[in-house]
């Protein structure tokens, strides 16, 4: 019965895979047994970037590049079935201080990329007629909106109705569309403001979150892993959250 959760004979694309949460995905994945493309926005791979995986650069802020993407993806693995789509990031400010250039370098980065990678992944697997699973990274701040995050927040919500409506446009093909909900989990990007105030904040968090601690990246991708396997042949249009109890409690402790 494990071997439904095997992605051996898999292969998949994994966005934003050079650190943080895409990293352990990609990570997770190989484990599991499926060949992975790792994609960054530097030209050279990161160190933690396995040396005998294929990476590719792009910079998805570039209206051409998520098709390039899958392109030089199916290159390096002719047989990819799999995609995550986790690249992202946060350009906020306060909202009455927010400008256009943040705004729509937020969508254009986290929403239209996302879309368009994803487009351009499926387009080739109904062209071969293939079945595959496509795994969209949100965040709890899809659900809950948090101070001097409108554009984010208003991003990962629209990420979360994008995986219910491809989910929707995409079964006939058999292909699945499923999503993650992280909630607040110690990566590059949000050490940047957790770090600052880090005793104050983590002791706040640390009483939120029901299991008493802030997420790690390896946290997130069984999820991935479980998604993109035979184990969850029968689940598309469905979203995990995955924050340690952060989402459930009104109050948290005292």
């Amino acid at each position: 019965m494990m071997k439904a959760f095997s992605l051996d004979g898999h292969a998949a694309l994994v966005t934003g895979s050079s650190q943080g949460l895409g990293l352990a995905m990609a990570q997770g994945l190989r484990e599991a047994g499926a060949r992975v493309v790792f994609h960054g926005l530097q030209a050279e791979r990161t160190p933690e970037v396995p040396a005998d995986a294929a990476y590719v650069s792009a910079d998805l802020l570039d209206p051409d590049a998520p098709e390039q993407l899958v392109a030089r993806a199916f290159e390096h693995e002719p047989g990819i079935d799999t995609l995550i789509c986790n690249a992202g990031s946060f350009f906020d400010t306060a909202p009455l201080e927010m400008t256009r250039e943040r705004w729509d370098k937020t969508f254009q980065l986290n929403i239209s990329a996302s879309f368009f990678v994803a487009q351009a992944f499926a387009k080739r697997l109904v062209t071969a007629n293939r079945p595959g699973s496509i795994v969209i990274v949100s965040s709890t701040n899809g659900f809950q909106g948090e101070a001097d995050s409108v554009a984010y927040d208003s991003s990962k919500g629209a990420l979360v109705m994008m995986t219910r409506s491809l989910a929707v446009s995409l079964a006939d093909h058999g292909i699945r569309v499923n999503g993650i909900a992280p909630g607040l989990i110690r990566t590059p990007l949000t050490s940047q403001w957790l770090e600052p105030r880090a005793h104050d904040l983590l002791v706040h968090y640390e009483k939120k979150i029901l299991l008493r601690r802030v997420g790690r990246p390896q946290d997130i991708a069984g999820a991935a892993v479980f998604l993109s396997s035979p184990a969850a042949s029968y689940i598309t249009g469905e979203i995990i959250v995955i924050d340690g109890g952060l989402t459930v409690c009104q109050i948290g402790r005292l």
